[in-house]
């Protein structure tokens, strides 16, 4: 059997290749589709990215199967078994590379038994790497990151994200969880991508973050960065984290993340 080092070493070499596909467009990419919403989009760039990646990795490992975005979104079943998957965003944070804004990157987590083993999140705008294994820790360009150790709401800064959502149940909970963070804890952030709003929490940049409406793509590689950076990563409510729920919320410490699973108004959405 194959081991999670060899499975990672191929991913990595592929995530850096496809870096190449998004540094060329780093001022803009101006030709996109919507997909859900008018701000849910997507480009060619996202779509080449993700052939480049599930190609090359099915060419070295035939047996392992594919959660892709854009496979997804073209009709591929969304499905998670014991399997070796590869859960896959080509590019996060899609709006941000329409615009030129330079927080976008590649998303990939491998999970084995539906659990989250190794995880390489690169945004090669700002040659960014964050990379995890189970058991191994987690770096950033080869340092290795640990989260912070805020364990109150009061000096915790949250990355938080509206979505890509404009159905009016989910933006009043939104808004109102907004108001809830602005008023209690030290500051909020938003990037415009779940994976680097996770990395920002496993490298201590943030103390936590949380939201409803990603899926399984957006979050997956940032399970295994925070986990193996000391952190907890879990369902909002406080349960354990179920990757098709579309539902997650990551923090420092299990103090910090039990008081905002307390504070924040709960949000269902449909499971992917």
């Amino acid at each position: 059997m194959d081991s999670i080092d060899e499975y990672f070493d191929a991913a990595l070499a592929l995530v850096k290749i496809s870096g190449n596909l998004i540094t060329e467009h780093v001022n803009g990419c101006k030709v996109f589709e919507k997909k859900s919403s008018d701000i849910d989009l997507v480009t060619e760039i996202d779509k080449k990215v993700e052939q480049t990646l599930i190609e090359g990795l099915t060419k070295k490992f035939p047996g392992h199967k594919f959660i892709g975005e854009e496979s997804v979104a073209d009709g591929a079943k969304c499905e998670l078994t014991d399997s070796p998957t590869w859960i896959i965003d080509p590019v996060d944070g899609t709006l941000n590379f329409i615009h030129g804004f330079p927080h976008c990157c590649i998303s990939v987590g491998l999970a084995i038994n539906k659990e989250c083993v190794a995880g390489i999140i690169y945004n090669p705008n700002l040659q960014q790497l964050f990379t995890a294994k189970k058991g191994q820790g987690a770096f950033l360009n080869d340092r290795k990151i640990h989260v912070s150790n805020v364990t109150e709401l009061r000096n915790a800064l949250v990355a938080f994200e509206c979505g890509t959502s404009r159905d009016a149940d989910k933006c009043a909970v939104v808004f109102e969880n907004y108001k809830q963070i602005v008023a209690k804890g030290h500051g909020m952030r938003s990037l415009g991508s779940a994976a680097l709003n996770m990395a920002m929490v496993a490298m201590g940049g943030a103390d936590a973050n949380f939201e409803f409406g990603i899926h399984a793509w957006d979050i997956a590689a940032g399970d295994i960065l925070v986990r193996e950076a000391g952190g907890v990563c879990l369902d909002p409510s406080g349960s354990p984290l179920d990757l098709l729920s579309r539902r997650v919320l990551c923090a420092s410490t299990p103090e910090l993340a039990k008081e905002i699973s307390k504070t924040i108004v709960q949000y269902y959405p449909e499971r992917d």
